[in-house]
């Protein structure tokens, strides 16, 4: 057997940064926050050494143009020569490794990956760093360049412990290097900094993060400081909030502050929240830190606990990322209760604006349900109400599970003093089928469009018989839309006709509308499938003899006019109800339409002609 050969990658360096600046980075602009968070390690390493150590980091601007430079600097554990062979020049090796702990396990430090300095190259085309490590020995330079070469030396003056990284801006990325810029990127990524981080230009400094709030350490305190916590909230959230609920675990290794959002949100927008991580900002988009009914708030987490991917800017979807989200909603549901129990004004303000997301919570918890399902808004046949108004009206609340069935009955059961709910929106049915549950002496039942008919006034059987010769026509002109007619009385007055469908006609209609849409050999199948309901599934047209056009259809003696008005009165009532119409059906529409004209203009000139 030949023997094989071992080589080593060759790595393009460069080729390296495009990687991190087109996929692994969501912007250059990140290099400030990679900075910050190394300096912020540096800190973290040297008061583990020297407890009780304030660290501190400062940002200077310097020159202009081609000269523009930047020098970041922190009082920090810094390097030693041998440190940075180490870790400077082994691209994916992390200063702040532990063989057991690198992937899986926690640290105190941000940094795992050993990458963040690669950051830089995206808006200078070298990095120098000078640093003196608390270790002692000699104060040494790096010089690095995007072609993947770099120098070490060590310096004639001894420097204070720390280190400083400077760049000087490409051409391309000097607006990352401007004052204005660089002072709100540097609050961005570490207002909740527990030490000072200041900025140098002109010859002026400033303090960036004003001092941390204590209740960063226990959110709870923040319930007696609203002013404060609200306009903390606007400065790092760009939002206005009116109300929050504080955020805390078990561990108390994680906590935040959720500020309830002051307008609705679609479900479906992206739920975002800004977290910290060892008080440096890690993700401004952070979606899955909150469980999925949270969508009515945004929130400001801080947490040593998760474990941030490569990038830094999102977490690790793992256990503990998944305990830490329960945690987080347990807390913001028992926020919500508490409120039911103390402060229902504050709690209803908030169900009005985000009556979806309570509606969310309500179905996966009984127990919050319970609390809060007198306050929850359901559009019903008495208007836009919420529960407890309709509990006091009535015990039994019907319900329909569709939009268009609620649409097809609601002025029906409104003129019978039928007390119907819309069950057809998200989570609305749901929660009308487990209120009995939660509420005492309630019933809910649901009910559907042929039910509502139970409500209608029976007619006489003289009165019925009157009308004998036009139902026969009804019913023979109604046979081939599968439908049959019935004379019933119902309000209002002013509807003249009901089309109900049962469950089996509903979907009947379905399979026969599927079939004129698609291939001749799927439409047999179907059809097959359509033959088997038989009687079953037909649909029927009211017509309510307490209005005046019926009464004129039913007593007409014009036998032509009769068939030809009840089809117009079917696909009159298709219409009102919401219902897909058919070809033939649409059919029908057209042609009623042109003979009831052809009719009218007939009816204007017979007078004018006999005057002749």
């Amino acid at each position: 057997m030949t023997a094989s050969n071992e080589y080593r990658f060759q790595v393009n360096l460069s080729g390296m940064i495009q990687i991190l600046s087109n996929h692994l980075y969501s912007s250059p602009k990140v290099f400030l926050r990679e900075l910050m968070q190394n300096a912020t390690d540096a800190i973290t390493g040297r008061t583990e050494v020297e407890p009780g150590f304030m660290g501190n980091v400062r940002v200077e601007l310097t020159g202009t143009g081609e000269q523009l430079t930047m020098m970041v600097e922190d009082n920090g554990v810094g390097l030693t020569e041998a440190d940075i062979h180490e870790f400077l020049a082994m691209i994916g090796q992390s200063s702040k490794r532990d063989p057991q702990s690198l992937l899986q396990g926690e640290t105190s430090f941000i940094g795992r990956f050993g990458i963040g300095l690669l950051s830089c190259f995206m808006v200078s085309n070298e990095i120098v760093m000078l640093t003196q490590s608390v270790k002692g020995g000699p104060s040494m330079e790096w010089r690095g360049k995007p072609d993947g070469t770099y120098t070490i030396r060590q310096l004639d003056t001894q420097l204070s412990p720390g280190t400083k990284v400077y760049l000087r801006s490409t051409p391309e990325a000097a607006h990352y290097f401007e004052k204005d810029y660089v002072q709100q990127a540097l609050f961005y990524y570490g207002a909740l900094l527990p030490y000072p981080v200041t900025i140098d230009s002109e010859g002026v400094q400033s303090i960036v993060n004003a001092e941390s709030p204590d209740w960063l350490i226990a959110p709870e305190r923040a319930r007696g400081r609203k002013t404060e916590v609200l306009a903390f909230g606007e400065r790092l959230l760009g939002e206005k909030f009116q109300d929050f609920i504080p955020l805390t675990t078990a561990s108390g290794r994680t906590g935040g502050i959720a500020y309830v959002l002051p307008h609705a949100v679609n479900l479906n927008v992206k739920r975002s929240h800004r977290v910290y991580l060892k008080r440096m900002l890690v993700s401004e988009k952070a979606e899955n830190i909150l469980p999925e009914w949270a969508f009515f708030v945004k929130c400001l987490i801080w947490t040593d606990e998760l474990q941030p991917t490569a990038s830094r800017e999102h977490f690790y979807e793992n256990e503990k990322l998944e305990e830490v989200r329960s945690e987080l909603g347990d807390a913001l549901r028992q926020g919500l209760a508490d409120m039911a129990e103390t402060q229902t004004e504050r709690l209803q303000k908030i169900i009005r604006l985000h009556a979806l997301s309570m509606k969310a919570l309500a179905v996966e918890d009984m127990e919050f349900f319970r609390m809060i399902h007198r306050w929850l808004p359901f559009d019903s046949t008495r208007g836009h109400r919420e529960l407890g108004e309709l509990l006091d009206e009535q015990e039994t609340l019907y319900f329909t599970t569709t939009v268009d069935e609620y649409r097809q009955i609601h002025h029906v059961a409104s003129a019978q003093s039928m007390l119907v709910i819309n069950g057809g929106y998200i989570y609305d049915s749901s929660l009308m089928e487990s209120l009995p549950m939660v509420a005492e002496n309630v019933n809910t039942e649901r009910i559907e469009p042929d039910e509502v008919s139970m409500s209608f006034t029976d007619v006489p059987p003289d009165e019925r018989n009157r009308y004998y010769d036009a139902l026969r026509l009804a019913d023979s002109a109604l046979q081939r839309f599968r439908c049959r007619a019935e004379v019933k009385g119902f309000k209002p007055t002013d509807l003249p006709v009901l089309f109900t469908l049962s469950q089996e006609s509903s979907t009947l209609r379905a399979l026969e509308k599927a079939s004129e849409e698609t291939t001749d050999l799927f439409s047999s199948v179907l059809g097959s499938l359509s033959s088997g309901f038989g009687s079953a599934g037909y649909s029927t047209l009211y017509l309510n003899v307490s209005n005046p056009v019926i009464q004129r259809v039913l007593t007409s003696p014009d036998l032509q006019m009769t068939p030809i008005a009840i089809e117009m009165l079917y696909v009159n009532a298709l219409m009102m109800g919401h219902y897909p119409m058919n070809r033939q059906e649409l059919e029908v529409m057209n042609q009623g339409i042109v003979r009831f004209i052809d009719w009218g203009l007939q009816a204007n000139t017979k007078p004018q002609e006999g005057n002749e």
